[in-house]
């Protein structure tokens, strides 16, 4: 198990067979090698496939390392299967997770503060997909329910952590429209924008 090559094996099995993010903490235990080696290995993988521009690509995300299809090929692969729960989010389930990515934790009066509109549902279907979870309370809005995302999250859009989110100015229009967003979401009790307190975003 020490060559290279049959490392290589084995890691591509088990990130074929595993459900989740391959963590290269269980890798090695598994494989009864020191992490190091397996980080190492992991590493060589994934620059291996992006050197030889397979259809694939090995991602850091979420604590592990997932298999990607390559985006260059997503059209068509889009044409082959369905979206990965069957259904695709909302426009207003999408703007709903954008709040709590930017604003976590926050409570769902937070949300709708930002939104202008009642996210109830928007925020049920959130949780029913896994991609929000509850964070714990705000007691000074009434003992509050806040939000935070999951690592599900996480993984479903190729992030490492919160840190690799886009800046916020890329979705705004112009600057006017970024201060105001920004004065919207500082508005909200709650941590200052972009503090994720170093353990948002895990399960």
């Amino acid at each position: 198990m020490s060559e290279v090559s049959g490392l290589r094996g084995v890691l591509e099995a088990l990130l074929f067979v595993s459900d989740e993010p391959l963590a290269a903490t269980r890798a090695a235990k598994l494989l009864e090698m020191s992490e190091d080696d397996v980080t190492e290995g992991l590493m060589a993988l994934a620059a291996e496939y992006a050197s030889d521009e397979r259809g694939f690509q090995l991602r850091e995300v979420a604590g592990g390392w997932r298999l990607y299809t390559h985006p260059a090929f997503h059209p068509q692969v889009e044409q082959l299967v369905l979206s990965w729960d069957t259904r695709k989010l909302s426009q207003a389930a999408l703007e709903t997770l954008a709040v709590v990515a930017y604003h976590q934790p926050v409570t769902r009066q937070g949300v709708n503060a930002v939104r202008g509109v009642n996210s109830e549902a928007v925020m049920a279907s959130l949780l029913d997909k896994g991609l929000v979870r509850e964070s714990g309370r705000d007691r000074n809005q009434g003992n509050a329910v806040l939000y935070a995302t999951t690592r599900t999250f996480l993984e479903k859009f190729g992030l490492k952590d919160l840190s690799e989110l886009p800046p916020l100015e890329e979705f705004a229009p112009d600057p006017a429209t970024e201060s105001a967003i920004r004065d919207r979401l500082t508005a909200i009790e709650g941590p200052e924008f972009g503090d994720d307190g170093g353990e948002l975003g895990v399960d």
